[in-house]
């Protein structure tokens, strides 16, 4: 559609800033429980896309170019000044080595079920299996970037959030009924009850408090995002690429994800309001996502993505409970380990708190974690996932 009622930059940015509000106050005024099982996320990127593909917004804007270039770059610093590497690590222990297991389940299991299912497959959807693993190893916000950093379609964006939420709404259940396998579990692992007393004392004892966030707060969380937006997209520039994976495009996310995990090292890491406005950001940047998707690009490969996707969780799964074995963890861990990577900061404290109370800290930490690793995980199950196609 060449004419769309809402063009000029500045009306199409508030519509979508409208919408992505109007889902958030939605869900927090009704309660509905459809919520649960179709987070506004979904809404978020569909409701733009609808509006897209009925002449209101454009297909194509400057303004997405913009957000692409600006508005991703600072949301994916500002997410990663939170991480807290040492002290999920301390608390944790060897429960981290089943958040780096499950990572290498969505890393492998990407290539091995896009072998399975390739009749059905596009020649691109590689991208949509890259852009979906930055959710599963990260969450929200590393799907946005890798999905920019590869030049993914709206399409294949569309088909990583669709399978996301659809996969999750069985993954969760199960995740949460692990609970009461917690005996047969831990027999099976040999995990020992004084580790799991010392593990739930020091998690009850980590809690912070930044403070109250004031205006000269945003001011240095919009300085200190726009100074590596800067950097990251002039050295991207500059470094070689390697196509289709290893573009400026990819270089820049990279960057950024590293200028992000090493700033959470100094005091920046201490300034309130970070992961709050970092979040607004992400989701503001999905429905431009949503907006750039146009109906006539989608084709029948979307339900045998949605099928790759549910095999490849079960790989993931199968890695968590490897890891939960050599390494000794009990089922409340390895669950946690796997809501953090599946789904992101958002649903591991929900598993966590229906666990145990003690461990929603740590859940918030140990996804963290997987934001921090999940760039570089998901391209690399993108370049996996290339090959194989």
């Amino acid at each position: 559609m060449n004419e769309s009622l809402v063009s000029n930059p500045t009306q199409i940015l508030a519509v979508l800033a409208a919408v992505t509000a109007f889902f958030f106050w939605l869900e927090k005024k009704t309660g509905w429980k459809l919520f649960n099982f179709f987070p506004p996320l979904l809404f978020i990127y569909g409701f733009p896309f609808i509006l897209s593909n009925t002449g209101i917004l454009p297909g194509k804007s400057p303004l997405y170019s913009w957000m692409s270039e600006v508005v991703l770059p600072m949301f994916l610093t500002l997410m990663l000044l939170n991480v807290d590497v040492r002290s999920a690590v301390k608390v944790m222990g060897r429960g981290i080595f089943v958040l780096l297991f499950g990572t290498l389940g969505v890393i492998i299991g990407a290539p091995l079920a896009y072998l399975v299912f390739k009749s059905g497959l596009g020649s691109d959807t590689w991208m949509a299996f890259g852009t979906l693993a930055g959710s599963w190893i990260g969450g929200t916000g590393n799907m946005a970037a890798v999905a920019e950093g590869l030049g993914a379609s709206g399409e294949n964006f569309g088909m990583a959030v669709l399978a996301d939420n659809l996969v999750y709404i069985i993954w969760l259940p199960i995740l949460l009924g692990s609970k009461n396998l917690a005996g047969w579990f831990n027999r099976f692992t040999g995990v020992s009850d004084e580790r799991l007393a010392k593990m739930k004392d020091a998690a009850s004892a980590m809690q912070r408090d930044k403070g109250r966030m004031e205006m000269r707060h945003l001011l240095y969380l919009i300085a200190i995002a726009l100074a590596v937006t800067w950097f990251s997209t002039e050295v991207g520039k500059i470094l070689p690429t390697v196509k289709p994976i290893l573009t400026a495009g990819t270089w820049r996310v990279l960057l950024v994800t590293t200028c992000g995990i090493l700033l959470s090292f100094t005091g920046a890491r201490n300034l309130p309001g970070s992961h709050t406005v970092a979040m607004a950001l992400v989701y503001l940047f999905v429905a431009n996502m949503g907006a750039k998707a146009q109906i006539e690009n989608i084709t029948g490969t979307a339900i045998w993505f949605l099928l790759a996707a549910y095999l490849w969780i079960f790989i993931h799964g199968a890695f968590c409970l490897l890891g939960a074995r050599l390494f000794r963890v009990d089922v409340h861990t390895a669950a946690i380990a796997s809501a953090a990577n599946i789904g992101g900061a958002a649903s591991a404290p929900v598993v966590a708190a229906f666990h145990d109370e003690r461990l929603v800290p740590v859940s918030i930490l140990m996804a963290l974690i997987g934001y921090a690793i999940g760039n570089y995980g998901a391209f690399a199950a993108a370049w996996l996932c290339y090959f194989v196609s």
